[in-house]
C-alpha cells in the first residue's frame, strides 16, 4: 500500500525542522540541455590548417570530435541514481549520501516527528539506540540510496516494499528528464475561440477540450502535469466553470461563491463590441491581479505556460505577480536584478511583452514588507486574489514567516487560495489559521484533492523516502467579512 507523501524536513537534530523543499525548475531546465561533461560556457569555432579541429575565442583547445548527445530508450530508463548515465543524477546521488539519513528504526531521531506519515515517528517508539547514518546503500529494485547498509535495507524491508515501485517510477521519470527524446508534451497550444468552451473536470477532459497534442502515454501525461499543475490550479477556482461549486460534495462556501463570483465577473466580462481601428476602441477594465506569496519554482517556470491563463479567460487582462525573496534564486543570468530606485523601490523585475494580456513582476521581496508601505493598496476582490503554493502556514520551520503576513492578508478581504502536499499538511494549516485568528476567517473552500494536481511524484534528496505530488491538495480562505445590520 502507497503511502501518502508528507512534506519534507531538515535532518538537524541541532535545528528546528525545516520547510518542505520545493521543486526547483532548474532541474528540468538541466535535463532539457544536451548532457555533455565537460561543456564550455563558449562556443567553439574552426580555425586555420595544422590546428586543432576546434577551439574557443580564447584560445583553449577542444577535443576533435564532440561527445555525443545522451539518449535513452523508453526501455533503458531504470538506472541505479550512482551509475547513472546522466552526470545530474549522479550529483544528485552523491548529494543524497551525504545529507539523507538512513530510516531504519534502529537508528535514533533526527529531527522532530512532523506527521502520522512520518518515519521517524518508528524510530521514537522504538527507543532506537544506533546512532544516525547517512544512506549508502540503493535498493537493486528502485535504484534509490534508502539505507546506510543492505543488512538494514532486508531488514526494513517490508516497509520500503510499501513506496518501492513509485520510487521507481520516479527514477525513470527523472531519466526520461535526461534522456534526450523530444517532449512533445512540452508543445502547448495558442488561443482557442470563445465558442469552443474548456471541460475543468480533470486532465483528461480540459487537455482534450483546450485541444493539446494527444498525450498517450503516462509518463509524457506526469511530466506536462507537473508544470501545469500551476496555472490550472489557479484557473480550476477562479473560471466561471470551474469543477468546485456549492453542490453536496463540491467544496465550496456560500461565502466562496460570493467571492469568486466577484472576481469573475472582471475576468469574464460581457461583449464591449469593441474591434480594431478606432471605431472599435472601448474602455476595459483594469487588470486582475493574481499574488503569488512565497514564490520559488512557479516563478522560473517558462512563461509558455502561464501564458495559457491568458487563453482560458479571453478579453481579460492578467497580472501576475511573484513575491518572496527566493522568488530569482538562480535566476541572475537570466534577469540581472535592477537598483531600487524611487521610482522602483523593491526592484521590481517587469516582463511585459510577453503577450497583449498578460503581464509578470517579480520581486524578491517579504510581502508584509511591501504591505506596510501601502505598496499594492488599495485591493478590491473584483481585482485581486492571493496565491499561496505549499506556503507550510503551520509547519514548525515555517510558521514564523507568515506569522506578520497573515493578518495582512486577511485584511485585504480578497480570496486567499492555498495548496499542500497532504491532507495532513492542508488540515495543519487551517488549524493554525483559526487558531492564529480566531473568529475573523471566512473557508471559501474546503480542504481536499486538488482535482489539477501534480501527477508526478518527486523525491526530496534530502529524504528519499519522502514522495510527494506537487499541488496535491488546495483549500482557499478570506478575512471574515461583516454585513451591515440596521436597527430601528
Amino acid at each position: 500500500m502507497l503511502k501518502q507523501p508528507k512534506e519534507s524536513s531538515k535532518h538537524n537534530p541541532a535545528l528546528p525542522p525545516c520547510p518542505p523543499v520545493r521543486w526547483s525548475w532548474g532541474i528540468w531546465k538541466e535535463a532539457l540541455q544536451p548532457n555533455h561533461e565537460d561543456d564550455h560556457a563558449h562556443a567553439a569555432v574552426p580555425i586555420g590548417p595544422g590546428a586543432p579541429k576546434y577551439a574557443t575565442p580564447f584560445g583553449a583547445e577542444e577535443p576533435t570530435e564532440r561527445p555525443e548527445r545522451l539518449f535513452l530508450k523508453p526501455q533503458n530508463l531504470f538506472h541505479s541514481f550512482s551509475n547513472s548515465p546522466a552526470p545530474g543524477i549522479r550529483r544528485r546521488a552523491a548529494f543524497m549520501k551525504s545529507h539523507a539519513y538512513c530510516p531504519h528504526p534502529d537508528h535514533r531521531q533526527t529531527r522532530v516527528v512532523l506527521s502520522p506519515q512520518d518515519p521517524e515517528a518508528r524510530k521514537a517508539a522504538k527507543k532506537s539506540t544506533q546512532a544516525p547514518a547517512f544512506v549508502d546503500f540503493e535498493c537493486p529494485d528502485c535504484g534509490i540510496p534508502v539505507y546506510c547498509s543492505e543488512k538494514h535495507w532486508m531488514d526494513d524491508y517490508e516497509a520500503h516494499a510499501e513506496i518501492c515501485d513509485t520510487l521507481r517510477q520516479a527514477n525513470e521519470d527523472d531519466h526520461d528528464l535526461h534522456s534526450g527524446r523530444y517532449f512533445h508534451e512540452f508543445r502547448y497550444p495558442g488561443p482557442q475561440i470563445e465558442e469552443i468552451l474548456v471541460n475543468m473536470t480533470n486532465w483528461d477532459t480540459f487537455l482534450y477540450t483546450r485541444e493539446f497534442n494527444a498525450i498517450n502515454e503516462d509518463r509524457s501525461m506526469r511530466q506536462a502535469t507537473r508544470m501545469l499543475t500551476y496555472p490550472m490550479t489557479i484557473a480550476s477556482i477562479i473560471h466561471e466553470l470551474s469543477p468546485y461549486n456549492i453542490r453536496a460534495g463540491g467544496r465550496l462556501t456560500v461565502e466562496g461563491l460570493k467571492s469568486l463570483s466577484a472576481l469573475r465577473y472582471t475576468l469574464h466580462p460581457e461583449r464591449s463590441g469593441g474591434g480594431p481601428g478606432v471605431k472599435g476602441l472601448r474602455l476595459r477594465a483594469p487588470p486582475a491581479r493574481i499574488f503569488i506569496l512565497g514564490a520559488r519554482a512557479e516563478s522560473s517556470i517558462p512563461r509558455d505556460i502561464w501564458i495559457q491563463l491568458e487563453y482560458l479567460f479571453h478579453r481579460a487582462f492578467i497580472h501576475l505577480i511573484f513575491i518572496g525573496p527566493e522568488s530569482m534564486t538562480n535566476r541572475d543570468a537570466e534577469f540581472p536584478l535592477p537598483e531600487r530606485t524611487p521610482a522602483n523601490p523593491f526592484g521590481g523585475i517587469v516582463e511585459d511583452r510577453l503577450s497583449h494580456n498578460t503581464k509578470i513582476t517579480t520581486f524578491v521581496e517579504y510581502y508584509h514588507t511591501m504591505h506596510k508601505a501601502n505598496y499594492f493598496q488599495p485591493f478590491d476582490p473584483y481585482f485581486d486574489c492571493f496565491v499561496l503554493f505549499h506556503p507550510g502556514l503551520g509547519h514548525p520551520a515555517s510558521v514564523h514567516e507568515w506569522e506578520e503576513t497573515l493578518p495582512q492578508l486577511l485584511e485585504t478581504k480578497v480570496p486567499i487560495i492555498s495548496t499542500g502536499y497532504t491532507e495532513w499538511d492542508m488540515q495543519r494549516d487551517k488549524q493554525w489559521v483559526e487558531e492564529k485568528m480566531a473568529g475573523e476567517v471566512d473557508i471559501l473552500m474546503e480542504p481536499g484533492e486538488n482535482k489539477f494536481r501534480s501527477l508526478r511524484w518527486d523525491l526530496n534528496d534530502m529524504d528519499p523516502t519522502d514522495l510527494s505530488c506537487g499541488n496535491w491538495g488546495v483549500w482557499a480562505f478570506r478575512g471574515k467579512r461583516y454585513e451591515t445590520t440596521m436597527k430601528d
